[in-house]
């Protein structure tokens, strides 16, 4: 390849010194930089798209932090440094299309366009390189970017989300701000910006935070008086004015939620949605006369974050409450719904609902005159999801194949590809795409979000692997043949079976079957889950529990100091220590006289122990 552009730059060299000489183009030294360009835009460009990858890898499994991803950006201007017109009419015998066996260096180009989108192995075809099972993290590493859900960024730990994983992001914000607005909570929005001052007026809180807490400490060439922290979550600065707006009891419950991003200048290893520096999220804030009004939205809410996840996302989640030394900085307690990895042996923490008690209010002053006409500090709650939810989603559904969407959260729930012959003729093709029409409008009619795929420059074969690894729940294919049967043939991405059903019934069939998919995937997610849940009683099975990557159900003295102790004594040179992902809300009767199954005192709970994210 290289050989090939140093003689065809020598051919145009030579052609244009008459021209040159007479001072009809632009001097030598452009000409040497458009070559130079030229270059930039192809073997380089590869390489660095080989580098993306290893710096895209996860590290999940290995203790080295991955280097900051930069090879996103030249990808992404790549387009700026295309090869001028003859030369791409040159290359242009290489995408024949009736030859299938060029396709994949057609998505190779379609990859380089959508910086890194649906680029697939290294030889350019559709598809993933590594194997979810045999070498998770840089699986997940290659899907998110293969399967256009995100670009990297030139500040490390930042991530693009790009149009698909945004609308998947709209669907959860969609599900979830219908159903707390239903409960009496009102959006609002408040300022990125806190001030030192405020952000240290709780102590506890800040504190824990304090690590990853952004500041700004310039403007231009200035050096600000005071440094201004950016937000890694709002009840610093909220609060002072919730203790402007509340006088009274008639002012109360005050029930806020806000949809925007934080910053949290995150130490351990970023990792696309699950773990960044910069994350979009919902975090709603609350204020009740009473602890048990503040209680019962509290559970109110983690009833809603099950939700999310179980019926949106078909992902299975265990409902608890965190330990004290996990539970949210100033908390009152936390609950949080947890999902698990089983893959990795890893559990994640989905969401949070947190009782935040009277902590806050005493410390903003926040008070209200009850009937009595007696001075009382409001109890408060916060509460947040993030698009951490939408990292989990994919880790647990996603195949070799790429994504695999429950048809809730789809931006596209139905693909439409119609399939005519090279030897269709032109009436017949009409006829087809009048019907592919006719299909889309009478399924959007029916709430079905369709996308109909008419290209006429990739074969159908390109455009199904297309649509899988983007993971669209549902093909439609309409050929010649069904054409004359006047049916359809449906395909499932989630396991791969195929139906036809007549034209008749496919306004009926659609819907109750991406409903059948919904339900397939959630039991299918959950029976994978279902067997990684082992009752320990010692910590030689706790250990053995771990060494199959399942999680620990132990009884447990619900202390602290035997929390950490575990955390340091499960350690091994291939694993981080386990610690308590939650106290389950339903777990096993304890009866009186168990023994914790580390210190061997008295158990008090249920304790649900892993390594986790």
């Amino acid at each position: 390849m290289l050989t090939r552009l140093l003689l065809l730059g020598s051919k145009r060299y030579t052609s244009l010194l008459p021209l040159l000489a007479s001072g009809s183009v632009a001097p030598i030294q452009n000409i040497l930089l458009s070559a130079n360009s030229l270059s930039k835009a192809g073997l380089p460009t590869l390489l660095s798209q080989q580098q993306q990858r290893h710096k895209m890898a996860s590290t999940e499994e290995s203790n080295v932090p991955a280097p900051a991803p930069e090879a996103e950006k030249p990808v992404a201007e790549q387009p700026a440094a295309a090869p001028p017109a003859k030369e791409k009419k040159e290359k242009a015998p290489k995408e024949k299309k009736e030859k299938p066996k060029k396709e994949p260096k057609q998505d190779q180009a379609d990859g380089k366009k959508s910086g890194g989108g649906a680029a697939g192995d290294a030889k350019g075809g559709l598809g993933l390189k590594n194997s979810k099972k045999d070498n998770f993290g840089e699986w997940y590493s290659e899907l998110v970017v293969a399967s256009e859900l995100i670009s990297y960024y030139d500040v490390s730990g930042c991530y693009i989300l790009r149009p698909w994983a945004y609308a998947m992001w709209e669907v959860v914000q969609g599900w979830f701000d219908k159903r707390i607005k239903q409960l009496g909570v009102q959006n609002s929005y408040f300022p990125l910006f806190i001030t030192e001052d405020v952000l240290n007026t709780e102590k506890d809180h800040v504190e824990g935070f304090a690590p990853e807490v952004a500041w700004v400490t310039k403007y231009g060439n200035s050096t600000m008086d005071k440094p201004i922290a950016i937000r890694p979550t709002s009840e610093t600065v909220m609060y002072p004015y919730f203790a402007q707006w509340i006088r009274s009891h008639r002012d109360l419950p005050l029930r806020l939620n806000q949809w925007t991003n934080v910053v949290r200048w995150e130490f351990k290893y970023p990792t696309p949605f699950i773990r960044s520096r910069e994350f979009l999220w919902q975090e709603g804030h609350t204020a009740f006369a009473t602890q048990e009004e503040a209680e019962k939205e509290v559970l109110d809410i983690l009833e809603l974050y099950r939700g999310v996840y179980e019926d949106v996302l078909a992902v299975p989640v265990t409902k608890g409450r965190k330990s004290k030394k996990e539970q949210f900085a100033g908390a009152f307690y936390t609950t949080t719904v947890e999902a698990y990895i089983p893959e990795t042996g890893r559990g994640i923490q989905g969401a949070t609902s947190h009782c935040l008690g009277q902590n806050f209010s005493k410390m903003f002053s926040i008070q209200f005159e009850d009937d009595d006409r007696q001075k009382q500090h409001v109890w408060q709650n916060s509460w947040g999801l993030t698009t951490r939810s939408l990292g989990v989603m994919i880790m647990t559904h996603a195949d070799d194949k790429g994504l695999v969407l429950p048809p809730r959260v789809a931006p596209k729930q139905v693909v439409i590809i119609p399939i005519p012959k090279a030897n269709t003729p032109p009436e017949m093709v009409q006829a087809m795409m009048d019907k592919v029409s006719e299909f889309t409008a009478a399924l959007e009619g029916a709430g079905v979000r369709v996308v109909t795929d008419t290209r006429a420059n990739y074969t159908p074969g390109w455009k199904y692997n297309h649509w899988e690894l983007r993971g669209l729940p549902l093909r439609m294919e309409l050929g010649p043949k069904d054409m004359d049967n006047k049916a359809v043939v449906l395909a499932r991405r989630d396991t791969g079976a195929k139906e036809s059903v007549s034209w008749d019934d496919v306004v009926a069939r659609v819907p109750a079957l991406l409903e059948t998919i919904q339900a397939d995937m959630f039991a299918a997610a959950h029976a994978r889950t279902a067997d990684c849940t082992e009752v320990c009683h010692s910590f030689e099975q706790f250990m053995t529990a771990l060494s199959n990557k399942h999680m620990a159900l132990t009884p447990w003295a619900d202390e602290e100091e035997i929390e950490e102790e575990v955390k340091k004594k499960s350690t091994t040179p291939d694993a981080m220590g386990a610690k308590t992902l939650c106290l389950p809300f339903e777990a096993p009767p304890l009866p009186e006289g168990t023994k914790c199954f580390y210190s061997g005192k008295p158990a008090k709970n249920w304790a649900l122990w892993g390594r986790s994210y």
